[in-house]
């Protein structure tokens, strides 16, 4: 397991090295684009405009809804280049099962993405002046919301297994987690924001803004239910793309594109 991850690690950096302008390129266009939008949204309210929090808690769900966004696509867009690449069956073959190596692969690939998502919440925080707080208890609800991710991100490998093509449907994907993740709960609609706990990643995302955007101490039964939250979706994930693995093996579609 480890000589597997370790493999994969050097995978990723290899690609990563080969290719550096593609990430460079990834880190300016993203800090563009919110910066684009902060001025934009500045200049429609005003100068005497005051955002306080409201921003912090903006910056912060937009960084997060990067990380996420690149979560939940990967395992999905993955399992597409295998296809077209035909070498997907050598993934279904490996005694280690595709599950675990698409697992290990996407935490690999982490790795590397944490880097650039570092360097764009560096590049944000410096245009807008915001200052957030952060502190190695983040560790755990960012886990909790990383365990949801990886769910969804197995739910969706799942469709790519069976529809062979998804794209249109990860940007609607992209958009609801939008949504989600940018927005406080406290912000919604009451009947909505009782099937917060339930959400995913929701309760994880709650509790790193309490401590990044308003300096709170951790909540360790809110944590509890983050963690049990995450648990359930990747769970879920897992099972639902064993099922499709299955189906797929069976109608003999698996490497077919």
């Amino acid at each position: 397991m480890l000589e597997l991850l370790l493999s994969e690690i050097k995978r990723v950096w290899i690609e990563f090295t080969r290719y550096p302008l593609d990430a460079i390129a990834a880190v300016i266009t993203t800090s563009a684009l919110f910066y684009g939008l902060f001025l934009s949204t500045r200049y429609i309210a005003g100068s005497g405009m005051q955002f306080g929090t409201r921003l912090d808690a903006i910056v912060f769900g937009y960084v997060l809804w990067n990380l996420v966004l690149f979560t939940v696509n990967n395992i999905s867009l993955g399992l597409q280049t295998e296809m077209q690449i035909g070498t997907i069956e050598q993934i279904f073959l490996s005694p280690f099962g595709a599950s675990m190596i698409l697992l290990v692969r996407a935490i690999a690939s982490l790795t590397i993405h944490l880097v650039l998502v570092v360097s764009v919440l560096l590049v944000i925080t410096l245009l807008t002046g915001r200052q957030l707080h952060f502190s190695i208890s983040l560790i755990l609800p960012l886990i909790t919301v990383l365990l949801g991710a990886y769910g969804i991100s197995f739910i969706m490998g799942a469709l790519a297994l069976l529809f062979k093509r998804v794209q249109q449907l990860l940007g609607l994907v992209g958009f609801v987690l939008l949504l989600l993740l940018a927005f406080p709960p406290e912000t919604w609609s009451q009947q909505i924001r009782v099937l917060a706990p339930i959400m995913p990643m929701i309760p994880g995302t709650t509790i790193l803004r309490s401590v990044v955007v308003r300096n709170l101490n951790l909540n360790w039964h809110e944590l509890a239910i983050a963690l049990l939250n995450g648990m359930a979706y990747l769970v879920l994930g897992l099972v639902v793309f064993r099922v499709a693995e299955r189906r797929a093996k069976h109608q003999g579609t698996l490497g077919r594109y």
